[in-house]
């Protein structure tokens, strides 16, 4: 087996350590593009990826409060239902989206890592101001001077 896809690479099973599914818990979650591929810059693939992060199907139970996708990562603020795991939301997001955007590129493989990253809200947490840091994602990256000139966010607060 290729060692980049193997699940005992250290990096890996360190990002799944101690990790929880919590009900009606929030959790900001990182992934990555595979090898971190600015796959995204490429307007068809982005909007194709953007349009499964708010697809109720893969949502099921849970919520997408907030989300932006980077030209190689995306940021979800998410918060998890009854009974989805969230490896198993991750795993519907990012497979649809792969599925889609592969389609739409005409190519196959993976779109994102394995792996991504997740934080589980404490109460004390404004899950607003979680929120503007994840859609000002792109100012910070210096891609646009305002972020209403970013196509590829979203936030139920709006």
């Amino acid at each position: 087996m290729d060692e980049r896809y193997s699940y005992k690479t250290p990096g890996h099973a360190a990002l799944r350590r101690g990790r929880v599914s919590l009900s009606n818990t929030a959790y900001l979650i990182t992934a990555t593009s595979e090898n971190r591929e600015p796959v995204f810059t490429h307007f068809p693939a982005a909007s194709s990826v953007a349009r499964r992060f708010e697809d109720a199907t893969l949502l099921r139970e849970s919520r997408m409060l907030a989300w932006v996708l980077m030209p190689d990562h995306a940021h979800w603020l998410l918060q998890l239902g009854e009974t989805d795991s969230l490896g198993d939301v991750i795993g519907r997001l990012k497979s649809a989206s792969s599925r889609h955007t592969n389609r739409t590129l005409n190519r196959t493989g993976p779109l994102w890592s394995k792996a991504f990253h997740d934080h589980a809200l404490r109460k004390e947490e404004d899950l607003q101001a979680v929120a503007r840091y994840i859609v000002a994602n792109p100012l910070r990256a210096g891609l646009v001077k305002r972020i209403g000139d970013y196509p590829f966010w979203n936030a139920i607060w709006l």
